[in-house]
């Protein structure tokens, strides 16, 4: 990791959580509820998605206050279908970023919850924000509700577990993750731009930018499953593997996986090529997002 980004994430991450942690303080709901909220919020992350919301907006030299605000909401419709993918019903499993899973601390009801309550906190959030005009709340509101919906993530899950039952090709395994995975790092990237009022070709170029970088984190993921262990990952390693699951490695073996990894990191650049602004924080994620350990 570059010391730019390094400097940019020391930078803009104990904002980004901090707003995070007093949306859900703020809430006038049941105690535990909220523990259980922050219990997941807490257990820390890359913090990859509002990132790029506040580097989307530095680029364009944005709204600061705005980009952390919608970068808090992106965060938490994050951390609750984290919680939902580590229930017995969907993934199954007992560790989440080297802690103990959700549900396994406060149970299987109190998560579903917890992570019902973090994603209908965001829409709130999103449609209350100061000093954002009311068309831009607008866009955003629908933007993650596409993103996060049956035609985004949630489509891509339910794509995803009827994928389990047999071996897809490179066409289906791409359209699941670019709806499970690409959605929300699409929304993260495009919110930016919606704060920042920045062209359509500047937005038709950032959208092909977070096409291709979704889907080379989920490569990398893909890999890091099989190449990583648990304590780098925080979680199980080799899940994937046992499970039989359909993988970028299972289908293209490790080294098709890593020729697809640099293909579409490539794609990505080329993708920001188009922009007249400064987008060296943006490639510099690319190089991050490529290279992670975890």
């Amino acid at each position: 990791m570059s010391e730019r980004l390094q400097q940019f994430i020391a930078q803009h991450v104990p904002t980004i959580e901090s707003h995070m942690y007093e949306l859900v303080k703020e809430i006038r709901g049941p105690e535990m509820l909220k523990e259980s909220m922050l219990y997941s919020l807490e257990a820390g992350g890359k913090r990859i998605r509002p990132l790029f919301v506040v580097a989307v907006c530095d680029m364009f030299n944005g709204l600061q206050p705005a980009s952390y605000t919608v970068g808090a909401t992106i965060e938490m419709i994050h951390t609750y279908s984290l919680i939902h993918d580590d229930l017995p019903c969907m993934d199954d499993d007992d560790m989440r970023r080297g802690k103990p899973t959700n549900h396994i601390v406060y149970g299987e009801a109190l998560a579903v919850l917890a992570g019902d309550a973090l994603n209908s906190l965001c829409f709130g959030v999103l449609a209350r924000m100061p000093n954002v005009s009311a068309e831009q709340r607008l866009e955003l509101v629908h933007m993650l509700s596409e993103g996060a919906g049956a035609e985004g993530m949630v489509g891509g899950q339910v794509l995803d577990m009827e994928g389990e039952k047999r071996q897809l090709n490179l066409a289906e395994l791409e359209n699941i993750h670019i709806n499970k995975t690409g959605a929300l790092l699409r929304f993260s990237i495009e919110a930016g731009a919606v704060l920042c009022n920045a062209s359509q070709e500047e937005r038709e170029a950032l959208v092909d930018y977070a096409h291709h970088i979704g889907l080379a984190f989920q490569i990398q993921d893909d890999i890091l499953d099989i190449e990583g262990t648990s304590e780098q990952l925080g979680k199980t390693a080799g899940k994937d593997v046992e499970s039989d699951k359909s993988t970028y490695p299972a289908l293209l073996t490790i080294d098709g996986a890593k020729q697809k990894l640099e293909e579409h990191y490539k794609l990505a650049l080329a993708a920001l090529d188009c922009l007249t602004v400064d987008s060296t924080l943006l490639r510099e994620f690319a190089n991050y997002i490529i290279s992670r350990s975890n």
